[in-house]
This record gives structure tokens, sequence and C-alpha cells, in this order.
């Protein structure tokens, strides 16, 4: 049975992946504020899915057919993904890293990531 605290990131961290998924939306380059909120939001199954979703739209806006289809694939995959714990840590979320490629996390988000999970 999925732990039912993997659904939701605690309130310190939603409301830093929701400046981020705010930032991307203004932005002139949506992927770096994107790539952030991905990271932050890997461990819950939500917001990790909610982030792809919105990868998903910007791939679509940018009329980019393989981040698309990566998008696609990674939204289905997102939430057993940070349900069962088997996620890449760091990974950006984007087709320009293997599904499970794993990737060093930025001091900030991993300082932050520490104190959310105990």
């Amino acid at each position: 049975m999925p732990n039912r605290y993997r659904w939701l990131a605690p309130p310190a961290i939603s409301e830093l992946i929701a400046a981020e998924l705010d930032a991307a939306r203004t932005a002139a380059e949506p992927w770096a504020p994107l790539e952030r909120a991905h990271i932050l939001s890997q461990p819950w199954a939500w917001p990790h899915t909610r982030v792809h979703a919105a990868m998903f739209a910007t791939a679509i806006r940018q009329r980019d057919p393989q981040e698309t289809l990566g998008q696609f694939v990674r939204i289905i995959v997102a939430a057993p993904g940070s349900l069962t714990g088997r996620y890449p840590i760091g990974n950006t979320g984007r087709t320009t890293m293997a599904l499970t490629e794993t990737a060093p996390v930025p001091d900030e988000l991993g300082e932050m990531l520490e104190q959310a999970l105990g």
C-alpha cells in the first residue's frame, strides 16, 4: 500500500513548486523553472504529475514533438514512481535525460528537500 504522505507535498514545498510553475508561465525560457519544479516535486505523486502536465503543455506550445511524446510518457509514470519511491533523484524531467538517469540536485533544492523529507 502506498504511503499516504507520498500523494501531496508539504505546504512549504508546494509553495516553491507553485512559484516555479508561475515563473515558467511568464518566462521567455520556461524550461529552467520547470526543471526546478520537477526536482522539487519528484517525491510526491500529485505535484510530480502536475509538473509533467505543465511540461507537456509547454512542449505542445513550442511544437516540439519529441518533448511532447516524452512528457506524455512521463505523465503516465510520474505518480507510480513517486508512490513507490522509485524516481531518479535530480532528473530534470526533460527528454534530454533518460527516464532513469540521476543527476546532482542543486544545493538549495537539496536542502529544501532534506528538510521536507526529514
